[in-house]
């Protein structure tokens, strides 16, 4: 990997993992869903800006209904429950559960594309759940019913990362990434806008969750996809997927840096196991030969145009 490439995938987790930060500072004065609808409104107008100084066509209606749908799983859905359960527990716990993305997107994949469910991945799914029992057991804080239920809805988050993965593989191969990243956004600002009338806050907001929403949009989500596509582009999936492994240990250096949250030996602890299990799912060795291509996951916005490929990894 070049220094360039490298530079790309270090500020590509580095903006990941800032979004878990970012999440907890706002969801508690903005409401999550105000937070997310925020969040994917202004990053699709910003994209939507980008590209119309390019002077490039979109078409993104023609197939409205795909991205209503993606915009629900990719990012209505997770984003919400992720800032819900941030309200809770600490950024560090969230961004190391949104970890075990690929291992829910290998199962996704197994029951409904009937992608092979072999014993190295049965063994990394298992090493996955005892990570999370390791990550969320031995918490010295939030003890109880509602530590349980916030980790259970950033695995939850998790799960709806791994049905859009496996949903834009096969319903925008042959689209351009950045529409479909776009159309994403639009389609979850649309899914969103019940429930923001619902919770609308009726308070104004602190200027730090204002700061936090803008953040989260410019450079979580309109900044960080355009480098995700470039590394694709450049380096490949396979290497692109080493982000996976960098977005939770930012996640954890930027809660600890701004809000002064412990790193607990039970997170690290749980943290490897994850990885490790993760490392098995989707067949990519920490170490040694070339992994192989077949059939990784990614519950991301897109797969690249005409891949065939999943593409393991997490988004925030």
């Amino acid at each position: 990997m070049k220094p360039k490439d490298l530079l790309m995938l270090l500020a590509l987790a580095t903006l990941w993992g800032a979004s878990f930060l970012f999440m907890r500072i706002g969801a508690p004065d903005l409401g999550p869903c105000m937070l997310a609808f925020l969040r994917v409104a202004i990053a699709g107008l910003v994209l939507w800006g980008y590209v119309l100084i390019r002077q490039k066509r979109m078409g993104i209606l023609r197939k409205w209904k795909q991205y209503l749908i993606l915009g629900l799983l990719n990012a209505a859905i997770p984003f919400s429950l992720i800032s819900t359960a941030e309200l809770y527990v600490p950024a560090a716990l969230a961004a190391i559960l949104n970890a075990t993305t690929p291992l829910f997107t290998a199962l996704v994949a197994w029951m409904w594309v009937k992608d092979a469910l072999t014993l190295k991945k049965i063994a990394g799914l298992v090493l996955g759940v005892i990570g999370v029992a390791v990550l969320v057991g031995w918490q010295p804080y939030g003890s109880g019913d509602r530590l349980l239920a916030s980790a259970s809805l950033s695995l939850l988050a998790a799960i709806s990362y791994a049905f859009a993965g496996v949903y834009s593989s096969k319903a925008f191969k042959g689209e351009k990434p950045m529409h479909v990243s776009i159309g994403q956004q639009f389609g979850a600002s649309v899914a969103l806008i019940p429930a923001v009338g619902a919770t609308f806050p009726h308070s104004t907001p602190a200027n730090a969750a204002i700061l936090a929403a803008l953040g989260l949009a410019i450079f979580c989500t309109a900044l960080a996809y355009p480098l995700y596509f470039a590394l694709i582009r450049s380096v490949g999936p396979v290497k692109t997927l080493s982000v996976t492994f960098l977005t939770p240990v930012f996640g954890m250096f930027w809660g600890a840096v701004f809000l002064g949250e412990k790193i607990t030996i039970s997170m690290i602890a749980g943290l490897i196991i994850i990885l490790l299990s993760v490392t098995l799912v989707v067949n990519v060795p920490l170490f040694g030969k070339r992994p192989n291509m077949a059939r990784l996951a990614r519950g991301s916005a897109a797969a690249p145009a005409g891949s065939d490929e999943f593409h393991s990894g997490n988004v925030r």
